[in-house]
C-alpha cells in the first residue's frame, strides 16, 4: 500500500501566494494599528494638556419658577482666568436659562454659588464648559 498525499511536499517549493499575502496583510495591519494608537495617545495628551480650567456642578436647586441656584467648583492654575457657561433646561428639554460665569479669583480651586435666571421652571443645571481667557 502506498500513501496518497494531498498537495505538495512541505518546504520543497517555497511559500504559496496565500502565505505571502497573509504575511503582508499582517505587517500592514500592525503598522496601521501602531499609527492609530499613536494618534489616539497624541490627541489625548494634547487635550489634557490644553485644559487650563475644568469645572463641575456640585449642587443645584430650582429656587423658583424663574431662577435656579448653582454651586460651581472650578479647578485651575493659580493665576488662570476664564469663563464657565452654565445652562438650565425645562422638563421637556428646552433651554430656559444660560449664564456665563467669570472666574478670575486667585487660587487653584474656586467654589462659587451662582443664580441663573430662567424663563420657566428648571429641572436641571449643567456645566456646558469652561474656557480660559487670554489675560493670565
Amino acid at each position: 500500500m502506498t500513501a496518497v498525499r494531498d498537495g505538495l511536499p512541505d518546504g520543497r517549493y517555497g511559500r504559496t501566494a496565500d502565505q505571502r499575502s497573509d504575511r503582508k496583510l499582517k505587517i500592514v495591519g500592525a503598522v496601521f494599528g501602531a499609527v492609530l494608537l499613536g494618534v489616539v495617545v497624541w490627541c489625548g495628551a494634547s487635550y489634557i494638556a490644553g485644559q487650563d480650567l475644568s469645572g463641575r456642578v456640585i449642587t443645584w436647586d430650582a429656587v423658583s419658577d424663574s431662577a435656579v441656584k448653582v454651586h460651581l467648583e472650578v479647578v485651575k492654575d493659580a493665576d488662570a482666568k476664564g469663563v464657565c457657561t452654565l445652562r438650565s433646561q425645562s422638563e421637556d428639554g428646552a433651554e430656559v436659562g444660560r449664564k456665563d460665569v467669570t472666574v478670575d479669583q486667585r487660587g487653584s480651586q474656586v467654589d462659587t454659588e451662582v443664580t441663573v435666571r430662567t424663563t420657566a421652571r428648571a429641572t436641571n443645571a449643567v456645566l456646558v464648559g469652561c474656557t480660559a481667557s487670554g489675560g493670565n
